[in-house]
């Protein structure tokens, strides 16, 4: 299940140079803005010690845990919306993700260039945030004023609750409201799917501070803070120069820098949970002599739907899941002693999956 996360931000937040530390790539990272022009897309693995500790008590010849996809968008800035600064071409970019970080600079420095002049983050947000509602106003403009014509000609009664549906999104985003904060009947949920627009995108704000600041108490983050309260969003705080250097140690540098810098694990392994969080994700696993692995499936699946993750032949054929819970084999420490416990259960086709289940699929093609 490939899904993607876009980095946005304004030009030298520090989009880059966290992408860079995720992804281990060498996306271009300067002192001036739009340094990044077409996207970067990295592979990431979602950082999860269940999956080590099944490993210890499976011992499988190999090990692959689950990943996800982190898109460097280039930077936005005000009149992006109508083509500034390359604006049409990154607001496309963004368009095909699943859901935005937005990057908020929360530190001063002297030596980076602040595109706005001064650190605001505030106003930053305000910034990216009218762009993106200014973009799906300009689409949903073009989509009524189709939509209407037809209706009106035809009196098609699924079209006008379509159409009551978009006005309703439009009159939110005029308002200054995000498409996300407008609630839909479920029947026409399909009709915000169909529209694609920006800010119907789940967002996680990323303070970018100094080192200095990585508890999160300088008035930056906490004026981020209150707006994503505001808002419904979540909010987390790291240091991308730092985030940087650490991942270009060797694993056994890194748990001496991590320690020294007062850390218990790299800021970026809370950014890729809260991203797959923020994505309505879970993880099961399959675990054999052959291979543990961790598998990708939305909140929610069904056992055919996270076997179709494997295969499509594992869903169309799916006969049964046996199953049991990794928590129980922490706890009793070999697949036999959980079958003794009764802890290990045959499920059909209803059965909804839970984070942290291992799985076995029958099947019949």
């Amino acid at each position: 299940m490939s899904l993607q996360c876009g980095i946005v931000g304004l030009p030298n937040v520090g989009k880059s140079t966290l992408f860079n530390a995720l992804t281990s790539a060498k996306a271009e990272s300067a002192n001036y803005p739009f340094c990044t022009i077409d996207p970067n897309v990295g592979v990431v693995t979602v950082p999860d010690p269940r999956l080590n500790q099944i490993t210890e008590l499976i011992k499988p010849k190999t090990t692959i845990p689950t990943a996800m996809e982190f898109v460097d968008i280039a930077g936005l800035v005000a009149g992006a919306s109508k083509g500034e600064g390359l604006g049409n071409q990154f607001l496309a970019n963004i368009r095909e993700t699943d859901a935005i970080l937005h990057v908020v600079r929360c530190f001063e420095d002297d030596n980076v260039i602040h595109v706005s002049g001064s650190v605001n983050p505030q106003r930053d947000i305000e910034t990216i945030s009218t762009e993106l509602m200014l973009a799906d106003l300009e689409s949903l403009d073009k989509r009524l004023q189709k939509n209407k014509k037809v209706a009106r000609a035809g009196n098609d009664k699924k079209l006008i609750a379509e159409l009551a549906v978009m006005e309703s999104i439009h009159k939110a985003l005029e308002q200054g409201q995000p498409a996300r904060t407008v609630e839909v009947d479920e029947n026409y949920s399909y009709v915000v799917k169909e529209l694609q627009l920006l800010t119907t995108k789940p967002v996680l704000y990323v303070c970018n501070v100094g080192e200095d600041d990585l508890e999160g108490n300088n008035d930056y983050v906490k004026k981020v803070q209150e707006i994503a309260a505001n808002e419904n969003n979540k909010v987390i705080v790291v240091c991308s120069a730092l985030e940087s250097e650490i991942s270009q140690l060797e694993e056994a540098e890194q748990a001496e820098f991590i320690e020294a810098a007062g850390l218990t694990e790299p800021g970026l392994h809370r950014l890729i949970r809260e991203s797959y969080s923020l994505l309505n994700l879970s993880t099961y696993f399959t675990a054999g002599e052959k291979e543990v692995r961790a598998w990708t499936i939305k909140k929610g699946f069904t056992a055919p739907q996270a076997a179709g993750v494997i295969h499509s032949d594992f869903e169309r054929g799916f006969i049964r899941a046996e199953t049991y819970h990794c928590e129980d084999l922490f706890s009793l420490k070999t697949e036999a002693a959980v079958k003794d416990a009764g802890k290990y259960k045959s499920e059909g086709k209803d059965y909804l999956v839970k984070d942290g289940d291992i799985m076995l699929f029958r099947f019949n093609v």
